[in-house]
């Protein structure tokens, strides 16, 4: 069950068995990781596991907890043996620009839970497993990728220009024949409370990152060594000089259409207001003030100051 307390002391991070650093290869055998290091693209997953922690939600119907794993290399051949013969959703997406494809791999069962919590349940998959997926399972894996889409552009745009699409009529329940093919796969999990973790994985073909290959393993720059102190101090007083509208109204009298056609010149409107009025930025409450004069002319001495957040006024 997705959201049941965890009944063993199993660590949250999932361990899978390494046959040594990927950055250095045996004599004689040949590189899968040709790039050496990947530092951007682990950055990158924990910044995507950041993003799809909305879109996990909504279909768990619960807050959750999501990160990334540490990436790994291996050959798809392995990957898919490691996996064993259980009923697995394979879900494709294409990488654009060019014919890459990556891969959303989740465990079946994890795949019943999400629906059963999706339709109000409790979060389980039916014992004993079915051998194939439901139509509303199908959909289900598709509503994930679906999902994954915008959060994916988002993660990689500060890297490089890729954009992730639906493959049509893809097949889920059935795994690709990539052979003996290279790939890195990037393991995100996710959990409710203090529940035990689940996880699924996003394949990335080797050959589909290889044009991005520089990128991919840049150090990580500061955002803030990227700017020039001069520029910082220019912008930030222009922003300090933009003017915006203060008002305060001291009445809103309602009255009816009726009443209102028949108005000229020299009628009164009979109006109300307190001792204090709104005081108004653009659409939004400053605070409260109470009206007088000051030289000579009306004016709103402050008395309250709403709680003004950053980005209020963006």
């Amino acid at each position: 069950m997705v959201n049941s307390p965890s009944q063993t002391a199993a660590p949250e991070r999932r361990e899978r068995p390494r046959t040594g650093a990927d950055h250095a290869p045996a004599l004689g055998a040949s590189n899968l990781n040709p790039f050496g290091d990947l530092v951007a693209l682990q950055h990158l997953s924990a910044r995507l596991a950041k993003g799809l922690k909305p879109m996990l939600e909504g279909l768990m119907r619960r807050e959750l907890r999501c990160w990334a794993e540490p990436l790994e290399v291996a050959r798809f051949s392995d990957y898919r043996a490691s996996r064993g013969e259980g009923l697995t959703a394979w879900q494709p997406l294409a990488m654009e620009p060019g014919r890459a494809r990556a891969l959303i791999v989740i465990d079946g069962k994890l795949v019943l839970e999400m629906l059963d919590a999706f339709f109000g349940g409790e979060g389980e998959a039916p014992s004993p497993m079915p051998e194939e997926f439901t139509t509303s399972a199908e959909t289900m894996v598709a509503r994930i990728a679906r999902g994954m889409i915008a959060p994916l552009g988002t993660a990689w745009e500060p890297v490089s220009r890729i954009s992730f699409a639906e493959v049509a009529d893809a097949n889920c329940a059935s795994a690709p024949d990539l052979g003996e093919a290279a790939v890195v796969v990037t393991r995100f999990g996710f959990a409710v409370g203090e529940a035990a973790p689940v996880h699924f994985d996003l394949i990335y073909p080797m050959a589909g990152l290889k044009p991005h290959g520089s990128k991919l393993t840049a150090k990580v720059q500061s955002a803030q060594a990227d700017v020039a102190p001069q520029w910082r101090t220019e912008l930030t007083r222009a922003v300090m000089s933009v003017k915006l509208p203060v008002r305060s109204v001291l009445a809103e009298p309602m009255i009816t259409l009726g009443r209102l056609m028949e108005l000229k010149t020299g009628d009164i409107i009979p109006i109300e207001f307190g001792p204090e009025a709104p005081v108004m930025v653009g659409d939004r409450r400053l605070g409260t003030g109470q009206v007088g004069t000051s030289g000579g002319h009306a004016a709103v001495r402050l008395t309250s100051l709403e709680d003004i957040q950053e980005g209020d006024f963006q």
